[in-house]
């Protein structure tokens, strides 16, 4: 074989050799493709779904805080929160569920709500004074939050796990309230006969105030908001009543 016919030879193998490798990298590249895409596509699923029953359970919470429990459809918090509703039955699998998660956000809300409300305070009878304003103005004077707590004290004697959850949020709030209590106390800035009776009676009454806000409209005045504060105070600060002695019989 000459010199020109061995040349020629080595050109066209590795023009063939080329040819053959360039095509082995576009088949891969047809194979490789879409698993890329997908593999990217999945990567963004577990970034949403985790955040997914959350954003049901406020969908739910908003939409009970407007019309009730009752009123509201699976399909409409669903739609609510930008989902289907097969989508909704991957994360709860009754109206049940949803309720209870409504419950534990409106919960977990006030806590949140509370804790920045705190955070920039030292004073103890300050920090006391700001949690009743907040719990006055959110629990209290708030219509959404109001027609929320009226469903959930419904369902207390029909749903245990709705009577379990608020029971531990009352426990929860009372603690705050009693830990509150006593370092005004520890303070000498009030003086205190029993503070868990006084937190207990207290509640109660703020209780009895957010009735009263459904028809007294006068409530939600700033100058009636400060009275129902300085109202809720002197029951924590008030001596416990002492009931008269019977008389003795002659």
């Amino acid at each position: 074989m000459d010199l020109e016919r061995l040349k020629g030879f080595r050109i066209l193998s590795s023009g063939r050799s080329s040819n053959g490798l360039l095509e082995v990298f576009l088949a891969l590249i047809r194979i490789l493709l879409p698993l890329l895409i997908l593999i990217g596509i999945l990567r963004q699923v577990p970034r949403a779904a985790p955040l997914m029953p959350a954003k049901l359970a406020e969908s739910a919470f908003e939409l009970f805080s407007e019309s009730g429990f009752e009123a509201v459809t699976i399909d409409e918090i669903a739609a609510h929160a930008g989902v289907t509703k097969g989508s909704f039955y991957s994360h709860y699998r009754s109206k049940q569920e949803v309720v209870h998660a409504a419950c534990a956000h409106y919960y977990r809300g006030y806590q949140r709500r509370v804790h920045e409300a705190l955070a920039s305070l030292a004073d103890p009878l300050e920090r006391l004074t700001r949690v009743l304003e907040l719990s006055v103005r959110t629990c209290v004077l708030d219509r959404g939050n109001r027609v929320f707590t009226t469903e959930i004290f419904a369902r207390l004697l029909q749903d245990d796990e709705v009577r379990k959850g608020w029971a531990q949020f009352y426990d929860t709030v009372r603690e705050m309230y009693v830990g509150l209590l006593m370092a005004v106390e520890a303070a000498g800035q009030l003086e205190i006969v029993d503070s868990r009776a006084a937190v207990d009676l207290m509640l109660a009454a703020m209780e009895g105030v957010k009735m009263r806000a459904a028809f007294e409209p006068r409530i939600g005045d700033a100058e009636e908001q400060r009275a129902v504060v300085a109202g809720l105070l002197g029951i924590l600060s008030a001596p416990p009543f002492q009931p008269a002695p019977a008389p003795v019989s002659s």
